[in-house]
């Protein structure tokens, strides 16, 4: 195990800006047989390591210390291992002093005993192994030149510890584990509140990829935490995972999502509106959620989504030899069919997201690139070359559609028209 925590060491110091540096046979060791995880184990960590954590942080990055919501435990909203949650917040000033932003961090998720034993002992577990000071860059950074619509708000990023992105409720007693999601997540809100943001007269709730996937969770219930005077939105960067066929014809991501639901007491924090018609687990997937989401939602997705390439497409499971090894280490070595794939769950993707777009009150950004995670990240969010649908980053398309400056419903052309995306490279 010691052996599995160094290379994801050597996974996570590789990785620069949009650029991953993992030579081809570490990523060979990590989804092999040989490997002392099971795939379905090793898709917990992978998620880990994209988004901000994968760019290099600017050297005039803001540091946010950690607090620990302290009287947490007495409400049972404890990390798998017991220990205390927390959150990084950085103040509001200025006109927006009483605007908040609610960032949910992401991190992978662990389907059974095994996979989260293993991850109570890393930082999406425990509160004992949290950086003590994060970087805030992107959605959350504090100059104007960076983010200009956000940047002088309440920033608050609450820290990932469950592994069932914010929504289980339960325990195993054998291994002293604490699904306690859900409780975490109202234990920080009520703390935030008496903070201050009960005076908020404008919120936002954003999350990247598992955060992502628990911004839509709690979209609606967010928002009741308001009075109705309140401007009230959600964000969701990466995190419409889709209950996808995989290459082999099989569903390796609902088989995955099937034991984070069913291991930590997901069914009872579900939306009923989805629980009442469908099986817990297709209630786990946005795309039987976000039709239903009665708050103003904006949906920020790469099309081809390049965990879920990796992850749900092409697991090593589907594909034991390899044929689609190259391929995932660059999209530029994809066959003609591959390409036709990979089309083909961009149009499911879009397809899901229909009935979502019809309301007027949604936004969406779906660029063709081969990325995850594009609003933590600031060459991503707004920088001069980040990547832009008709002329607009990702920044200003969220910043208009959340005041309401422009209805945004933006989708790109296919690929490999869009030229400014940046896309997340394996060196081999």
């Amino acid at each position: 195990m010691e052996k599995l925590k160094e290379l994801w060491g050597v996974i996570v110091i590789g990785f620069l800006l949009s650029i991953w540096g993992v030579n081809s046979s570490e990523f060979d060791e990590i989804f092999s047989n040989k490997s002392e995880v099971t795939l379905l184990e090793s898709m917990s960590f992978l998620e880990s390591i994209y988004g901000a954590s994968a760019a290099a942080v600017p050297p005039n990055a803001l540091m946010v210390g950690l607090t620990l919501v302290q009287g947490a435990a007495t409400k049972g909203a404890v990390c798998l291992d017991g220990t205390l949650p927390g959150y990084h917040l950085h103040p509001g000033h200025g006109e927006e002093a009483n605007s908040w932003l609610i960032e949910l961090e992401g991190g992978g998720w662990c389907n059974n005993i095994r996979t989260c034993v293993y991850r109570k002992g890393t930082h999406r577990g425990s509160s004992n192994l949290f950086e003590k000071k994060i970087p805030f860059t992107g959605i959350l950074s504090n100059k104007a030149e960076e983010n200009p619509d956000f940047f002088n708000w309440n920033r608050v990023k609450i820290r990932y510890c469950d592994g069932a992105s914010f929504a289980g409720d339960s325990e195993d007693k054998a291994t002293g584990l604490q699904f306690r999601g859900q409780r975490i997540w109202l234990a920080a809100i009520e703390d935030l509140m008496s903070r201050g943001m009960h005076n908020a007269d404008q919120a936002l709730l954003s999350g990247c990829s598992a955060g992502g996937l628990a911004s839509i969770l709690h979209c609606d219930e967010f928002q009741s935490f308001f009075p109705g005077s309140t401007k009230v939105k959600c964000l969701s960067d990466a995190g419409l995972f889709m209950d996808a066929v995989d290459i082999s014809g099989g569903h390796t991501l609902r088989e995955f999502f099937g034991g984070v639901v069913s291991l930590q007491g997901v069914k009872k924090n579900l939306p009923s509106s989805c629980t009442e018609h469908l099986d817990p687990t297709s209630c786990f997937f946005p795309q039987n959620l976000i039709a239903n989401i009665e708050t103003p939602m904006f949906i920020l997705n790469a099309a081809y989504d390049s965990w879920q390439v990796q992850q749900s497409l092409a697991s090593h499971t589907a594909d034991p030899e390899g044929t689609w090894h190259e391929c995932k280490l660059n999209h530029e070595r994809c066959s003609t069919l591959q390409i036709q794939f990979l089309q083909d769950f961009r149009k499911d993707m879009l397809n899901a997201v229909k009935g979502f777009a019809k309301s007027q009150q949604n936004g969406l950004f779906i660029n063709s690139c081969f990325a995850h995670c594009q609003s933590e990240r600031q060459d991503t969010w707004f920088a001069d070359e980040s990547p832009v649908i008709g002329n607009k980053a990702v920044a200003i398309a969220v910043g208009d559609w959340y005041f309401d400056r422009a209805n945004i419903k933006a989708i790109d052309c296919p690929y490999p028209c869009d030229k400014t995306c940046h896309n997340l490279v394996f060196k081999k």
